[in-house]
Order: C-alpha cells, then sequence, then structure tokens
C-alpha cells in the first residue's frame, strides 16, 4: 500500500485535501462584505495548511485500509470520497495540527514554517508595507496568527462533528485527548525555555511526548482503529507504537533543528539554540564535562559565533549521538511492537514504512 510514504505514490489523499479545499473556500465565502483583511486572513491560514507531510491523515487512513484488507484498493482514488468519515476525520487532524502549528509559531517568534511565510509572517509583511514599525508589524502578524489558530481549532472539532459517525463520542474524546495532551506539553516547553535550569533527560521526553507523540501520532492511529472496527487490542497497541515512533519523530525534529539544512526543513537551525529550548541535546549536553565553559554563550545575543560553539560541544560531548542513539531506541521498540504483533499484514508493512521515515528524513 504504502499509504505512509512521502514519496507521492499514493493518491488518495486528494480525498483528504478536497475537504480542506471546500472547508478554506466556504470560509473564505462567507467573508463576502466585510473588510479585505478578514478574506485575508482565510487565504494565509490556507496557505498555512498547505505543503504539510500529511503525516496524521496519512496514518488514521494507513490503519482504516490494513483493516478494509482487499475490499479497497489503497491507489484507487475513487475508493475514497470527500464524505468518507475516515476521510473526513483524517482532514480535522490535519486542521488539529494546522492549529496548534500556528499558535506554537506565535509562542515561539517563528514567521515561517516549511521555507515559506506563515500566518504570523504575512500579517507581519503586510503590516509593514503599510507603514508599521518593526514592534508594531510583529504584534499585528502575531494577533491575526492567534485568531487564525482558533479558526482552524473550532473548524477541526466541527469536521469531526459532520461525519456523525456512530463512533463520534470516542473519536471527540480522542480529540480532547490529542488537544490537552498538546497543551501539556506547549506549556512544558514554555517553561522549560529561556533558562539554564536544564531538565533531566525523562522531563524532556515526557514534554516530546506530550507535546507532538500523542496528538500526530497516537491519536491518528487511534482514531483508524476506531473507525475500522478494530479489536480493542490492537488499538491499546497502535497506542503505544504511535508513542515510540512520535517521540523518535520529535528527537529527530530537535536533531534537525540545529544541525539540519535550512533549505531542506524550512526552517533556522539557530533557534532552538537562541532561545534555549530544553531538547534533550541540551539536557544530555549540560550533564557533561566542559558545558560550564559552553553554557553562557546560550545567554548571548545569539551570534552565530556562539551558535557554531554550541554546535560544535552538542557533537564533541557525544550529545548529537546520545540522541540520535534514543531516537533509535524508540523507533525499534515500535518496530518490535509491529513485528511481533498480529495487526492485518498490510498495516504492519505501513508502519515499518513509517518507523523508517520518522528516522530517515531530512525536514
Amino acid at each position: 500500500m504504502t499509504v505512509v510514504t512521502e514519496s507521492g505514490e499514493t493518491q488518495f489523499l486528494g480525498a483528504v485535501d478536497e475537504v480542506l479545499t471546500t472547508f478554506f473556500a466556504r470560509g473564505r465565502a462567507g467573508t463576502a462584505g466585510l473588510p479585505a483583511t478578514v478574506g485575508h486572513l482565510w487565504d494565509a491560514l490556507a496557505s498555512s495548511a498547505s505543503g504539510g507531510k500529511r503525516v496524521r491523515p496519512r496514518l488514521l487512513l494507513s490503519v482504516v485500509d490494513g483493516y478494509a484488507g482487499p475490499r479497497r484498493d489503497a491507489h484507487d482514488e475513487a475508493a475514497w470520497s470527500a464524505d468518507d468519515p475516515a476521510v473526513v476525520t483524517a482532514a480535522a487532524l490535519e486542521l488539529l495540527h494546522t492549529a496548534l502549528v500556528t499558535h506554537d509559531d506565535v509562542i515561539d517568534h517563528d514567521f515561517v514554517r516549511r521555507g515559506k511565510p506563515n500566518v504570523a509572517g504575512i500579517y507581519r509583511h503586510r503590516a509593514t508595507d503599510e507603514g508599521f514599525d518593526a514592534v508594531a508589524a510583529t504584534e499585528r502578524g502575531q494577533a491575526a496568527a492567534i485568531i487564525a489558530g482558533d479558526v482552524a481549532l473550532a473548524a477541526a472539532y466541527r469536521l469531526v462533528a459532520s461525519t456523525r459517525a456512530r463512533e463520534l463520542p470516542v473519536l471527540l474524546d480522542l480529540m480532547d485527548a490529542a488537544v490537552h495532551a498538546a497543551a501539556a506539553g506547549e506549556l512544558l516547553d514554555v517553561e522549560y525555555s529561556g533558562h539554564l535550569r536544564i531538565p533531566a533527560a525523562e522531563v524532556v521526553l515526557q514534554t516530546a511526548l506530550l507535546k507532538t507523540a500523542i496528538y500526530s501520532f497516537d491519536v491518528p492511529l487511534q482514531a483508524g482503529a476506531v473507525l475500522a472496527g478494530a479489536p480493542e487490542a490492537d488499538r491499546e497497541l497502535l497506542c503505544r507504537i504511535g508513542q515510540d515512533v512520535g517521540t523518535a519523530y520529535q528527537l529527530v525534529d530537535d536533531l534537525l533543528g540545529v544541525f539540519g539544512v535550512e533549505s531542506a526543513t524550512g526552517k533556522t537551525t539557530t533557534g532552538d539554540l537562541t532561545a534555549i529550548k530544553h531538547t534533550l541535546l541540551l539536557s544530555h549536553a549540560s550533564r557533561q564535562a566542559g558545558w560550564s565553559e559552553v553554557a553562557p554563550l546560550l545567554l548571548g545575543a545569539g551570534a552565530r559565533s556562539d551558535v557554531d560553539a554550541l554546535r560544535g560541544f552538542l557533537d564533541r560531548s557525544g550529545s548529537r549521538a546520545y540522541v540520535e542513539a534514543m531516537a533509535r531506541e524508540h523507533a525499534e521498540r515500535a518496530r518490535h511492537a509491529v513485528i511481533g504483533s498480529a495487526l492485518p499484514a498490510a498495516l504492519r508493512a505501513d508502519l515499518e514504512v513509517l518507523i523508517d521515515a520518522a528516522i530517515d528524513r531530512v525536514r
């Protein structure tokens, strides 16, 4: 099936994009008669939602497809429609992701995502063109992003409710679990950033689980199992697999945030260090010999030379290798769970592709 790959082989995700396109078009149409900036907000939000990996829809639909077996051809676009509850729920999870990263960019003072201006960046640029100074333009951009994120968050719930699936109460519970975990993780991320009191590895890993793994991997896999009518034991197994893969994914994300190639990741490789993000990289490094000499660089102005020196220490101290090993450990734990399971064969194959993609990626 290769449902979860990023290679473009799978065509049926077009149905998910159709749901999202229809949502944004209706929202844009509803701004008729209002000041132009309201319509521009919908355009900016639609732009922000485009171009992603579609990880969450791929996961959910992979599970549904795996249990459907030969009844559905994964490469047949006609086998999936924009009113299929699984497709609509998959689109809702993508909208939830859009909402969360739109707000996350405000928290992190980021104005670019996927190599292009995000909502905050679009509105900051517009304010600058209108003559506002840098501070005022930034504030206007971030305010617009908060509003846009609120719209996407509400819409995600509305989309799930629109399915009227018999599994709706469980799906809404999963949405709540996703939002509550992401909120907790985001709060911990804020609390554990910006200072040199760097927590232990287990605290950082818990933050990664809450902030990323649950809403991006665990919940989509569970939602797919619910919609597919999978046994409860399978759902519990997919939950554990999702949490391990999601944690590995976040650890790789942290590595790319420091050692990645900006043209590939679409975001800066200095932001995590200058913001003193308490990633596993810093948690490990802060407990290595020589840390006291380089730690003050984190409190500086973020000069390129300081960042380069910090990056060098993360490499020399073994912190980079440690995080790479931890990512592989979580991925391999998920792989062993998949291989030893009674999940449908096609789903097992897809999950193994997912695990490889979570580790071996450049963006």
